[in-house]
């Protein structure tokens, strides 16, 4: 069956009680999979077990409205959502600052004014407290109490359940009190009662507005790396229509295989390759790389990347949408959109969370009121009162704002900073794994060198030098190995010269063979050289032996049993190599170097790097094989690789890292991406996922703690022993604290910087 995936954005979230109804709602739908919501984005992805059409999201969008949200289909435009954004920054910060001004006359009024007499028969003092609380509550607080009548109308209970039945049982008792002597046959528990709550009224809205305008603005700062990215990519590019004639068109119409365009200090609008020129390219907003890039003719050059000189043309290869700067775009927003394991037993703990809460609450008052109070000296007139005062505390104290932010907002800021950085983190689950894992496997060829071989010398055994180039080229003709690349570039060095080779196979792991002139044609490793029937005299075995003793990679040739000859290959060790292996081992990780090379140039390239343990000789598909053994020692693997023949090992391995310019099928199997060919920048992107989970596990640290010590607080604990009682206000105030933490916490994340290279 087929599935889609379908991304819808929700607002009227609060905190992860929210998160959890929406989920709850959607997931009650027979054609949805799976679902992830996402509190900082405001976003759903919803996996869907069939193609979407306009009534299935119509349907899904219907019922989470009807739960008391607001759902739209996902709005692409980055500029509208960052003003709906900042629209909402706003309007948090005038109903905090409208509260927050009022909160001084008001705790004046209620805490530290005297008699002030009486106005139209009601008591002046309190009558000021009510009229400066009344625009708080109805209009501040007015969004808290339409949230949670929806959400009770669901069935389920949220932060806005709490500050709603906290503000609106305070805010009518203190009416009921200032009324108590303008009207008659009011109850005595009113007329006789000395304590107001307008100042907790105010305090609580206000210092909630406060820290949800502290959260959005941080949001907005979180999210500030993945919408930087989507302003690289320019809306429209200079299509060449004739000779040199231009015209300016959007970029998403322009297809593959046009010719564009692009003026000195203009941004590249579509991946593609150059065309005949060369230019300095500046692509440290991709890769980070603080140097430009010298590309020539027949280079790639990527969309979101600036000329430094001259006028280029390039020749598109992909459509503007499917860029590899919109395929980053897709890649961090999808980790952002997840859930990692940890968030959902804090999903399962918010789903009971509030309604724990406010049992507590009222078992507390009902505590104080009958029984309590008499075994104290009651710090208020009555039982009653010093009820309401415990209930209110602990209703406010305990919203569960920063449980809800902990694990999205820390995932927000570490996605968004790696891909500044060039280290996308594909699967949320990986950032755990990587947490735990002990071992990093890396391949040789590209990783740890720079994977484009050059043939260093030519050993001939049984031929002339252009018959043995003639047949290896032909052969090698039918691959794509690096090591084929540098074959046929030395032939075409020597010769213009072909050979015609019948039938040519890959043996996988092993070669290339094929039909010449009645025997059989092969070229690769001794292994196939065996399988051919060539013949190996024990001169020849020694001159391999101190071939291979030099680090170098070695392909035979044969033709029927006569050995040819060989090729020796060397590649350059990556500048970054020897420091990145380094790196790993001070984090903890052993580097283990798994490769088909011959074990005695493996061994000369680990020596020189610091790899210790080598495994070689591997085959494609005995790479997957060797990393389950690793596995069954009880390791937690990290494998690096960025080649077709690694795709199966990155699958299988507790973490899979994909060198950027590696096949798509590498990309597919792993869960962090590196736009760069850089073994640092693996390192990089472990230390990435340390530090994110670091503060991820900060702050449900300080979260729980948080409750744990703020909630019996509230129920009054400490008032047998001391006299102390948390008023509403200080309450309030410590619950707008906590979620401002937890995102500060977070946001220490953006001044983090991968490994030094």
């Amino acid at each position: 069956m087929s599935s889609e995936l379908l991304k819808l954005d929700v607002d009227g979230m609060s905190c992860a009680a929210c998160v959890s109804a929406v989920e709850r709602i959607v997931n009650k739908s027979d054609v949805v999979s799976a679902v992830a919501v996402n509190l900082p984005l405001r976003s759903a992805n919803i996996q869907l077990n069939r193609p979407a059409n306009d009534e299935i999201i119509q349907q899904l969008i219907r019922a989470i409205n009807k739960g008391g949200f607001s759902a739209s289909r996902h709005d692409d435009d980055d500029a509208s959502l960052r003003m709906r954004m900042q629209n909402q920054v706003a309007f948090d910060r005038q109903r905090a600052v409208l509260a927050l001004i009022l909160s001084l006359p008001t705790i004046y009024l209620t805490m530290f004014a005297k008699d002030m007499g009486a106005f139209a028969g009601f008591d002046a003092r309190l009558l000021g407290a009510l009229l400066m609380t009344m625009p708080v509550y109805f209009w501040s607080g007015w969004p808290f109490h339409v949230n949670a009548w929806k959400a009770l109308r669901r069935g389920v209970a949220n932060m806005d359940v709490l500050i709603h039945i906290g503000t609106t049982v305070a805010f009518f008792w203190s009416v009921a009190v200032t009324l108590a002597d303008r009207f008659t046959n009011m109850p005595d528990i009113f007329t006789q009662a000395e304590h107001v709550f307008f100042d907790g009224v105010i305090f609580i809205i206000g210092f909630v507005l406060l820290g949800n305008y502290l959260e959005a603005s941080a949001k907005l700062r979180a999210t500030d790396a993945i919408h930087s990215l989507m302003k690289l990519q320019p809306k429209e590019a200079r299509l060449v229509i004739e000779d040199d004639y231009t015209e300016m068109r959007p970029s998403i119409i322009i297809k593959p295989q046009s010719l564009i365009k692009v003026l000195t200090g203009e941004t590249i609008p579509i991946d593609g390759v150059l065309e005949d020129c060369q230019a300095s390219i500046d692509e440290s907003t991709m890769t980070g790389e603080a140097y430009p890039i010298r590309k020539q003719a027949g280079e790639e050059v990527f969309a979101g990347t600036i000329v430094l000189d001259g006028t280029v043309f390039i020749r598109t290869s992909k459509p503007a949408d499917n860029s590899l700067i919109s395929n980053i775009i897709k890649l961090v927003e999808d980790a952002q959109t997840g859930k990692a394991p940890i968030q959902r037993l804090v999903d399962k703990i918010s789903a009971i969370f509030v309604p724990t809460i406010v049992l507590l609450a009222l078992v507390g008052g009902i505590f104080w009121a009958a029984i309590g109070h008499s075994w104290i000296d009651n710090p208020m007139n009555s039982g009653f009162e010093l009820a309401l005062m415990v209930i209110i505390s602990t209703l406010v104290i305990a919203c569960p704002c920063a449980l809800g932010l902990a694990t999205p907002i820390a995932l927000v800021v570490g996605t968004g900073v790696g891909a500044k950085h060039g280290l996308l983190i594909k699967g949320i689950d990986a950032l755990e794994s990587v947490h735990k894992t002990d071992i990093m496997v890396v391949d040789k060829t590209g990783t740890v060198t720079l994977g484009k071989p050059r043939v260093s010398h030519i050993e001939i055994i049984d031929c002339e030098v252009k018959e043995l180039l003639c047949i290896a080229a032909a052969l090698e003709q039918e691959s794509t190995h690096p090591l084929s690349a540098a074959i046929i570039k030395s032939w075409s060095n020597v010769t213009d010269e072909s050979y015609s080779i019948n039938d040519i196979r890959t043996i996988p792991g092993m070669g290339m063979v094929g039909e010449y002139d009645g025997s059989v044609a092969a070229a690769g490793n001794q292994e196939l050289m065996a399988d051919v029937g060539a013949l190996f005299t024990q001169d020849i075995e020694d001159r391999i032996l101190r071939s291979t003793s030099k680090g170098v990679s070695v392909v035979f040739v044969a033709l029927g049993q006569r050995l040819l000859g060989w090729f020796e290959f060397s590649d350059l060790i990556r500048d970054t190599s020897p420091l990145a292996v380094k790196r790993a081992k001070q984090i903890g990780l052993e580097v283990v170097m798994l490769t088909g090379d011959n074990a005695n140039s493996a061994n000369t390239i680990a020596e020189q790097v610091g790899i210790k343990r080598v495994i070689a000789n591997v085959k494609p598909e005995q790479k997957a094989d060797q990393i389950r053994a690793l596995q069954a020692e009880g390791r937690k693997v990290i494998m690096v690789g960025d080649g077709i023949n690694d795709a199966a090992a990155l699958s299988i391995a507790d973490v899979g890292i994909a060198m950027g310019a590696g096949s798509d099928i590498a990309l597919d199997a792993a869960d962090f991406v590196l736009i760069r060919n850089d073994l640092i920048d693996a390192v990089s992107s472990v230390e990435l996922g340390y530090a994110t989970m670091r503060r991820i596990r900060g702050n449900l640290l300080w979260a729980f703690a948080y409750n744990m010590l703020g909630i019996p607080l509230a129920l009054g604990i400490l008032l047998p022993f001391t006299g102390f009682l948390l008023p509403p206000s200080f309450a309030a105030a410590a619950m707008a604290l906590s979620s401002v933490s937890v995102v500060t916490n977070s946001l220490i994340l953006r001044w983090w910087q991968p490994v030094a290279s």
